[in-house]
């Protein structure tokens, strides 16, 4: 009977985990982990004795994190199964590939700096950054790092893109948050029906959605509400209180609070960074045409945007949803390995 299931047949990659103790992390108010594994995707063939690699650092969705990305899967492939693919198909270069661990204890993150998460845009940059290029054989400077990921993970590449392009010389958003006022403001209704069974106490929740053993819908997208809160608008007097912008019995808005919000809408960014991104090699972005937050329409916002400030990127929109679209990655990572190449090759 002839093969159903196709095997694989690329060169392998190895995966090295590097173990890191955080500085930076130390302050978190949930106690979450300061020493965690850094997975590193290796080439077939990688050598320290070959002309430096450049890297591609990954960034997780919420309610993910980098080992999520590493897991066996039935159906499909994991990233580095996806990797070495790629390379092996001549698809793109050999890269390097950093698969931080940056999950917390409200479901994820969005690599800002905040004191009621943690300040992970410090842990990228400050911290990992400099321990993985001092251990392994990288481009260190720009032009060799790229940013990518999916969701948050794409809100946190077009963050670093615009806050740090020194750090970082391409970016990939692959339905990353933009256009908060869609994203966001339909789910506030259904926090404060779940908050209501809570006093309205959004620590009450937080304990009893990790002793859950199966949470709801709606206790997710309450999860990411709280997570958005303590990233945007973090009472810096008391780091564990999450500020909602809006009134939990009537769903008033209260603009204060929400206008902290729409200052890290990457719409509202763009005035200020327009020169950060002009700055780049390399800006990818795309959305799906029935994305259910929405991001679809932020995204056309902010790529319009950027075509009237004249920076160079790439916009596309396909025929999916905000769901399962790794397969989006073949288009982003051979862009980001073959503009960093290029970048590497004009400064030789």
């Amino acid at each position: 009977m002839p093969r159903i299931r196709p095997q694989v047949e690329w060169p392998h990659g190895a995966v090295a985990r590097l173990q890191h103790r955080s500085e930076v992390l130390a302050d978190n108010p949930w106690d979450d982990p300061v020493e965690r594994e850094v997975a590193v995707y290796l080439p077939p063939g990688y050598s320290e004795s070959d002309p430096p690699y450049v890297a591609l650092w990954d960034l997780a969705a919420f309610t993910n994190a980098g080992p999520g990305h590493l897991n066996w899967r039935n159906h499909g492939e994991n990233l580095p199964a996806r990797l070495d693919r790629l390379i092996g198909s001549g698809a793109m270069e050999p890269v390097v590939v950093v698969i931080p661990d940056c999950y917390t204890s409200l479901g994820g993150n969005q690599y800002v700096n905040s004191p009621s998460v943690g300040r992970y845009a410090d842990y990228l940059v400050r911290e990992l950054v400099p321990f993985v290029e001092s251990r392994l054989n990288l481009v260190r400077n720009r032009d060799g790092r790229a940013v990518f990921g999916k969701s948050s993970g794409g809100y946190g590449a077009l963050y670093h893109a615009m806050h740090h392009a020194d750090t970082w010389g391409a970016a990939a958003s692959h339905a990353g948050d933009v256009g908060f006022d869609l994203l966001f403001r339909g789910e506030f209704p259904t926090v404060c029906g779940v908050l209501a069974g809570y006093e309205g106490d959004p620590l009450a929740f937080l304990q009893a959605f990790w002793n859950r053993n199966r949470p709801s819908g709606h206790d997710y997208s309450t999860l990411m509400i709280l997570a958005m809160a303590a990233s945007y608008d973090p009472d810096p007097d008391d780091p564990a209180r999450i500020r909602l912008p809006f009134d939990l019995r009537t769903c008033e808005l209260e603009p204060e609070r929400w206008q902290r919000w729409l200052a890290f809408d990457p719409l509202t960014l763009l005035d200020r960074h327009s020169e950060a991104l002009r700055t780049l090699h390399g800006l990818y972005i795309d959305a799906g045409q029935y994305d259910q937050y929405h991001i679809q329409f932020g995204t056309r916002r902010l790529a319009d945007a950027l075509a009237e400030r004249g920076i160079p990127h790439r916009h596309e929109e396909f025929d999916g949803t905000h769901s399962a679209i790794d397969w989006r990655l073949d288009r982003s990572l051979p862009f980001l390995a073959a503009a960093l190449k290029n970048a590497v090759s004009d400064s030789i």
